[in-house]
């Protein structure tokens, strides 16, 4: 099996209700001032299905995927629109461990390390995109 094919796995185990999203988001918010400050005045349900998706994103781009929607995240959170900066996501992809560890009930060190690698260049992708 693939490592794509193993993070695709895990995603499908964590994510399947509700409470992966909404711990993702107490996680990722209680690492930062900065972080909850950019969520003040957002409908956190539209939220979650963004974020959903948004992962699925960067897992189908790992698994071949053209970058198309990656792409697009990347325009959207690039300074000219949401301002989210390139370090923020080192404490995204933080959450998302945190978060995985707590909803796949066979999640690893080992699986952990595979996630960092496969979505790495969908994540540098959408950081390198910031001043463009």
């Amino acid at each position: 099996m693939t490592n794509s094919e193993l993070v695709f796995q895990s995603y499908g185990r964590a994510c399947h209700k509700p409470a992966f999203f909404e711990d993702f988001y107490t996680i990722f918010m209680g690492k930062s001032d900065d972080v909850r400050s950019m969520f003040k005045d957002t409908n956190m349900e539209t939220q979650r299905g963004l974020l959903r998706s948004g992962i699925l994103c960067l897992v189908m781009h790992a698994r071949g995927m053209p970058d198309t929607k990656i792409r697009a995240l990347g325009d959207s959170h690039s300074k000219a629109n949401m301002d989210i900066k390139p370090e923020y996501y080192s404490v995204w992809v933080e959450a998302l461990m945190e978060t995985l560890y707590r909803h796949d009930t066979e999640f690893s060190f080992e699986l952990e390390a595979t996630w960092r690698e496969v979505i790495r260049p969908s994540i540098e992708i959408i950081q390198n995109m910031y001043e463009q």
